[in-house]
């Protein structure tokens, strides 16, 4: 439905007062396909994908799942003061059909499929998946915005070298993100890490990749504002992409996930987090490890589309 504001084209959600939210199409918020409309500025894009896993498998059907729970989103976004489907066209993509065989072939399909739809400087939300898709996903917005600031919310550093002599997992997105130059460094920082490690060697490491942590301990002692004010001042004005593992959060707030651990974030405290990024220059976002046979009452899943809420806002605003 077309709506008259300084937007009059943009396609908005199906109208939750006409058409029950338990009805229709799942797609993201109730969005149009992206073959719907001629155009978009935010796509919303799927990838299910779980074979990088080295734990619980199961995010391979985060996608679906998180649509299914963001059909409660409104149009209005109180917090952060914008109508985000009114003040830009935004699009569910459908998803990509990464192979669960190969992982270099998937990553080659993810990264071609972020081409496309960011084609021209639009942005994109991406629903995973493990955490393995975010390393396509940076090459591909590093090809058209240079090296990137990246801000990763996980228990998990995601630095280390290899599993099994793999090299490609959950947990090496951001090692070889470095390696390969696509990330700025000293503008990087991991937020919400904890539980134990291997060897203090894997924090020598991620620090000489250009990392910041602010640990979750940390929350206990230091209001949410005073981190958003590091973050912002650490990133300044580089093209950023932001990576939400939703395993950040606790399993009080996020028991679907594949590698839980305990002392986490709460879902105000992410939330909160997320929406002092405003005014910075971001340019693609995920929310990961969405894992729902390990979830109850869709706790996860609401977690998952509440931000993906947040990051299409945060484009909105830029547009607005």
């Amino acid at each position: 439905m077309a709506v008259e504001d300084e937007h009059p084209d943009v396609v908005e959600q199906v109208d939750s007062l006409r058409v029950p939210r338990y009805a229709g199409f799942t797609t993201f918020a109730r969005l149009p396909r992206i073959d719907d409309v001629p155009d978009h500025a935010v796509a919303v894009l799927g990838i299910p994908f779980d074979s990088g896993v080295t734990y619980r498998p199961g995010a391979r059907f985060g996608p679906a799942y998180i649509r299914q729970a963001s059909r409660l989103l409104r149009p209005w976004n109180q917090e952060l003061e914008v109508a985000p489907f009114r003040a830009a066209q935004v699009v569910d993509a459908g998803d990509v059909a990464a192979s669960p065989f190969s992982i270099d072939d998937a990553l080659a399909t993810i990264e071609d499929d972020v081409r496309r739809v960011t084609a021209d400087g639009r942005k994109v939300v991406v629903l995973g998946g493990d955490h393995t898709v975010a390393l396509p996903v940076l090459r591909a917005l590093s090809a058209q915005h240079g090296p990137l600031a990246l801000v990763h919310f996980d228990a998990h550093l995601d630095t280390w070298d290899t599993y099994f002599g793999a090299p490609y997992t959950h947990g090496t997105p951001f090692r070889r993100a470095a390696e390969e130059g696509l990330l700025l460094k000293d503008r990087s920082a991991h937020v919400g890490i904890r539980g134990s490690l291997y060897d203090p060697a894997d924090l020598e490491d991620d620090a000489r990749f250009g990392f910041t942590i602010v640990h979750a301990q940390e929350f206990e002692r230091r209001p949410v504002h005073e981190v958003v004010a590091r973050l912002v001042e650490r990133v300044g004005d580089a093209p950023l992409y932001v990576s939400v593992d939703i395993d950040v959060l606790d399993p009080a707030h996020a028991p679907g996930t594949g590698t839980p651990e305990a002392g986490g974030l709460t879902s105000r405290e992410l939330l909160a987090l997320l929406r002092g990024f405003r005014g910075l220059n971001l340019v693609g976002a995920d929310v990961v490890e969405v894992s729902p046979a390990y979830d109850h009452a869709e706790i996860t899943a609401v977690a998952a589309a509440n931000v993906a809420y947040e990051f299409v806002s945060l484009f909105a605003l830029g547009r607005s």
